[in-house]
């Protein structure tokens, strides 16, 4: 990787800062944090090489200038784990649930995806968006176009950002104009692969649409993929809907419930991401567990679709827990913040009768889908070695927000604060890979 591929100059950021410890699911909110109220963050090479208070960060590296944000909270970029960039345009569209979604919003959307320029103009949009808001890096599907891949990856090349996606495969339930086949899936998964996996910061993921859409014979080419190239993730959907739930035993009869078609195939283990998992079986829990599979939590769909409410205690806060990230899922989603998606997610547990720690959402939105993504090596925490994909946050940045925190006697209250009120005009500063780019 170059230079400008990796960062430009060492620089020190120097405001509070955050950075995780461990897990707070595990060890509670007060262990897992380090908190510095006049912190620093050294960065050279476009990664992080210290973090700590500021005055040693800056004896550490005299001669390395330093940028100051006052007040405002550094840390880890978030990182949105499950997001459809191509129905960026029909967000907010009113009232289906999800098998009339697809066919009302989702495929006449995806369908403008052959066109090249469609493709290169969503891909701008989605990833201005995701800046804005303070996401560094997404788990991406496309369409079922090759093009539309290329068209991501391109653009997130050119912001230097480390996105993972995918080209969607589907060969039935889906209209003519948008079908492949096990073949051509196969083909052009493993071309884009080798087009874009592992240069620069991009990662390929694996991205059969969901169960219903892809018929055996596709999904056991993918999953011949997946052994093929085993260091790339894979993406698709399970358990969001009921009805489509009902659906899998009637296309799959053989499978013992609807993670067991992803079993048959090959399609489970580390680095494989299943978005939603909301009405889950027992056993669906176990093999979930077992494999080391992830879910990726998308609270804003859930309810935006009506889905259904996640079982968060159950299958994160307890002695055995899942791996699982915070998403977006936009269009399903209704929104790009994660702070909307925190706060969603809050309500949601709230529903079921849990109270989701700021400690533990600000953890999913970062470490948290950053482990099932498999880059928790790379990204998510503000800690030495990994990319300086960092954000400031102003914890004041309206004055319903200001007067709220200035009651706040711990910085879990401030940070619940931001939670529930806050929105993109937080995001005072965007960092990635050590180069500001808002």
């Amino acid at each position: 990787m170059t230079e400008a591929q990796r960062g430009g100059r060492d620089l020190i950021l120097r405001g509070r800062t955050l950075s995780f410890v461990d897990d707070p699911f595990s060890v509670g909110a007060d262990n897992a944090v380090r908190h510095e109220w006049d912190g620093a963050v050294l960065i050279r090479d476009g990664a992080i090489d210290a973090v700590g208070p500021a005055n040693d960060i800056i004896a550490r590296a005299p001669d390395v200038p330093v940028e100051s944000h006052g007040d405002k909270l550094l840390m880890a970029g978030f990182i949105d784990c499950h997001a459809h960039y191509p129905q960026t345009s029909v967000i907010a569209s009113y009232g289906t649930q999800l098998l009339e979604w697809l066919e009302t919003y989702t495929f006449p959307a995806e369908n403008r995806f052959s066109d090249p320029d469609v493709a290169r103009s969503a891909a701008e949009t989605f990833l201005d968006e995701c800046i804005r808001n303070g996401t560094t890096t997404a788990c991406v599907y496309g369409t079922v176009h090759e093009g539309s891949a290329d068209a991501f990856f391109e653009a997130a090349a050119a912001r230097n950002m480390r996105m993972a996606g995918g080209k969607v495969a589907m060969d039935r339930h889906a209209p003519e104009f948008l079908v492949d086949t096990a073949q051509s899936a196969y083909d052009a998964s493993k071309a884009l692969i080798g087009r874009w996996h592992g240069k620069g910061r991009a990662h390929y993921a694996i991205t059969p649409r969901f169960a219903p859409t892809s018929t055996p014979e596709q999904l056991e080419a993918l999953g011949a993929l997946w052994r093929e190239v085993p260091d790339v993730l894979v993406q698709t959907h399970l358990s969001e809907n009921t009805n489509e739930i009902a659906w899998v035993r009637e296309l799959f009869p053989e499978c013992p419930d609807y993670l067991g078609v992803y079993e048959k195939f090959g399609l489970l283990g580390p680095g494989a991401i299943f978005g939603h998992a909301i009405h889950l079986e027992p056993r669906e829990i176990g093999v979930l567990r077992d494999s080391g599979s992830g879910i990726a939590h998308c609270p804003t769909s859930n309810t935006f679709i009506g889905s259904g409410l996640f079982d968060m205690a159950g299958l994160r806060d307890n002695a055995a827990p899942l791996p699982v990230g915070l998403a977006t899922d936009v269009g399903g989603g209704s929104s790009f913040s994660m702070f909307s998606t925190m706060r969603t997610a809050y309500e949601i547990a709230q529903l079921r009768g849990y109270a989701l720690h700021p400690a533990k959402a600000y953890w999913l939105a970062t470490v948290g889908s950053a482990e099932v993504m498999r880059l928790d090596d790379r990204i998510g925490n503000l800690t030495p070695g990994r990319d300086a994909d960092i954000i400031a946050l102003d914890l004041r940045s309206t004055p319903v927000i200001a007067q709220r925190v200035a009651t706040a006697e711990s910085l879990w209250e401030e940070l619940f604060a931001q939670m529930i009120l806050a929105d993109d005009r937080a995001v005072s500063a965007v960092y990635i890979a050590g180069n500001r780019v808002a």
